[in-house]
């Protein structure tokens, strides 16, 4: 009797185990990620606490990645800078100017004291003339 109920203990234990591994995998931030680069949808990954930690952001397939610099502002230390790179360059094929100033903006929802910087090759689109 005795090895019955620890069976049954040791199935309603398993049991919670899975329930919770999937619930952390469905919250998962970088799973998100990665599903809205699947999608070509525009997902913000960002720890705003952690001033040392760079954001991650999709948008049309592509993978960006933003490096957040600290600095004073008028009342207090605040992100000031940040400075975007692509993860694959082949990925911006398509890219406008609208979709960086989308970017931009979308940064700066979340940053308005930040002065964005993008590297190469995104800074050539920005660079260029119109015609």
């Amino acid at each position: 009797m005795m090895i019955v109920l620890l069976f049954r203990l040791l199935i309603l234990i398993s049991i919670m185990m899975i329930i919770y591994s999937g619930i952390k995998y469905l919250r998962n931030p970088q799973r998100k990620l990665k599903a809205a680069k699947e999608a070509n949808e525009f997902y913000f990954l960002d720890d705003a606490n952690n001033s040392k930690k760079n954001l991650q952001f999709v948008y049309k397939g592509c993978l960006f990645i933003g490096e957040k610099y600290l600095g004073a502002t008028e009342d207090s230390f605040k992100v000031v800078d940040i400075h975007v790179s692509v993860k694959e360059p082949l990925e911006l094929e398509g890219f406008t100017r609208e979709d960086i100033y989308f970017l931009e903006n979308e940064m700066l929802i979340h940053y308005p004291h930040s002065k964005i910087e993008w590297k190469h090759p995104i800074n050539q689109l920005l660079l260029t003339k119109l015609h």
